[in-house]
């Protein structure tokens, strides 16, 4: 199975509901050796930081065309603490309810990003922000480009 490592960050301007984007970095050697990386980012008219955070996540794994070994990085607790403190599957057990019997924000992102996921054999790591980890910058600076950024998408959530 291919190692792959994904960085990934989101932004909005003007959180909740102003304009946001994500940032993604895929990274992988291949058999040679030789190392390949490709990036991927969007912008959206209003949104939330949250949600680009798991755009970018799902950017990443909806990028990779086979079942991989995947370690993703992250600098949103959000993200990582939903996975690493098994969150999801309170909220899978609880019909997409969380610890306070409310609605799950984001459901739809939620949903896609475990189907994304689903081929693959991933590892969430949480990173600091801004504090100078260069693939985290880099994403950061994808994410706030495409944030800042003409012909944004809509971010309409399904559910």
């Amino acid at each position: 199975m291919m190692k792959v490592t994904i960085y990934t960050d989101g932004a909005a301007r003007g959180n909740p509901d102003g304009p946001g984007g994500y940032g993604t970095l895929l990274r992988c050697v291949d058999a040679k050796g030789t190392v390949h990386e490709r990036e991927y980012s969007a912008g959206y008219k209003k949104t939330t930081n949250n949600r680009m955070e798991l755009m970018a996540a799902i950017a990443g794994l909806e990028a990779l065309t086979k079942p991989c070994d995947v370690t993703l990085y992250s600098d949103s607790k959000y993200l990582t603490d939903a996975f690493n403190q098994n969150w999801v599957g309170s909220w899978l057990r609880n019909g997409w309810k969380n610890s306070q019997k409310q609605p799950v924000k984001n459901v739809d992102l939620w949903k896609r990003l475990l189907a994304a996921a689903n081929p693959h054999q991933v590892t969430y790591v949480w990173v600091k922000g801004h504090a100078g980890h260069p693939e985290n910058e880099r994403c950061d600076f994808l994410a706030t480009t495409a944030a800042d950024g003409k012909d944004l998408l809509d971010d309409s959530p399904s559910e």
